[in-house]
């Protein structure tokens, strides 16, 4: 998977979650305690977010970081769905990757 395709999917995904969470990026920002222009600049593709900032927007949406970088279009499943049918180890799984990956494009 390409830097490109990984900032995709977070830009995409990211949006989405926040639109079915029902927030604006304004909202989602003072939620986060983090600038509109930076929800504004990762969902266009713009920035790549430190570890620190997806903390902070993830706790704000109340998701697992994983969310953020599933290819949700490409399983069949729901966001909804993902918190009912994943199992423990392949949340754990994915959140490993995702974490090895944030700490690789971090460096």
């Amino acid at each position: 998977m390409e830097e490109l395709d990984i900032k995709s999917r977070l830009s995409n995904n990211l949006k989405n979650i926040r639109k079915e969470k029902g927030l604006s990026q304004f909202e989602l920002a003072e939620k986060a305690n983090i600038s509109e222009q930076t929800i504004n600049s990762i969902e266009s593709k713009r920035l790549w977010p430190s570890d620190k900032t997806l903390s902070k927007i993830t706790t704000a949406l109340e998701i697992d970081i994983f969310k953020l970088f599933f290819p949700e279009k490409d399983s069949g499943f729901s966001s909804k769905e993902l918190d009912t049918d994943l199992s423990y180890s392949v949340v754990q799984s994915i959140r490993n990757l995702v974490e090895s990956t944030l700490r690789e494009y971090t460096k």
